[in-house]
């Protein structure tokens, strides 16, 4: 039942004209804002006054809009069926194609290393209908409706689906020279590695560098920003390629370092758009000794 309805809300949603839908986003993401409890706003606002060092004000603006663009953001996901092959060039523009060209034509498949800034599911969508192969890894849904519907507009897009614990697929496809998309910038409590993000230690997946090592892949950083007048734009970063040595997990941390820096550096120019309610910094790190934990935040 829920499945169907959200299918005929995207329905009606593609019949709106552009300025219509973009005004019933922003409706949509003003709406909600009161509904983000007080604990998560205080953790946002205290996470960016640190990160980006602005005052308490600042910081609630930011905080707001990071939650607001949600409204937009799903209403660009019901919009997803009126994309196609031949007018996505319309919605969202790519910077840094050649990189990634660059990457698959290396033949051991790609990495796509992201983050939860901008239309990360347009980022996916429009990297498909340009031609490029991609396999968005996915978090199951709780919500079992709800999961099936974003899968399907995945597929229709595109794009190959696969859970996070589909490892075994992901080397497959990987080495058939696919693009594996990973987002990599939420907190990892399990079994992810402790590197440095806007100057604090973070628990970060190492998937994309596990990957990258694994089949000597490249890893391409890419991310998407929404444009004044309701487009986007896809940047695209040079190709990264983990430096193997016998020290396996060394060369994991310090390719995941590397990369968290290219999010922390794109987060900077465009701190709106990212999910700042998100607690980036929840897993401490073990028990360190002054001078290790020193010399890991250099």
């Amino acid at each position: 039942m829920q499945y169907h309805l959200v299918k005929y809300i995207s329905r009606l949603v593609c019949l709106l004209p552009a300025k219509l839908r973009q005004s019933l986003g922003r409706l949509v993401g003003w709406l909600c804002w009161p509904l983000v409890s007080a604990k998560r706003r205080k953790m946002a606002i205290e996470n960016i006054c640190r990160s980006l060092k602005v005052d308490e004000q600042q910081a609630y603006a930011l905080a707001k809009a990071s939650a607001v663009r949600f409204g937009p953001m799903f209403m660009e996901v019901l919009q997803m069926p009126c994309l196609t092959k031949d007018n996505i060039g319309q919605y969202v523009k790519i910077n840094g194609r050649e990189h990634l060209e660059a990457a698959l034509k290396l033949g051991r498949g790609a990495v796509l290393a992201t983050a939860h800034t901008g239309n990360w599911e347009l980022l996916g969508a429009s990297l498909a209908m340009h031609g490029f192969p991609l396999v968005a890894v996915v978090q199951r849904q709780t919500n079992a409706a709800m999961d099936s519907f974003i899968n399907e507009y995945r597929t229709k897009a595109g794009m190959h689906v696969t859970y996070k614990q589909g490892v075994r697929e992901m080397v497959k496809l990987l080495c058939a020279g696919k693009i594996i998309g990973l987002l990599m910038d939420q907190d990892n409590h399990r079994d992810g590695v402790f590197v440095e993000f806007f100057s604090r230690l973070a628990s970060t997946p190492q998937g994309a560098a596990a990957l990258g090592r694994l089949n000597n892949a490249p890893i391409v950083p890419a991310f998407i920003t929404a444009n004044q007048d309701g487009t986007h734009t896809a940047i695209i970063h040079p190709y990264v390629v983990v430096e193997k040595t016998a020290d396996r997990g060394e060369d994991i941390r310090i390719t995941t370092q590397h990369l968290t820096k290219i999010i922390e550096d794109h987060i900077k120019q465009h701190p709106h758009e990212w999910f700042w309610l998100h607690n980036r910094w929840k897993t401490r790190p073990p028990a360190m000794d002054s001078e290790t934990t020193n010399r890991q935040i250099k």
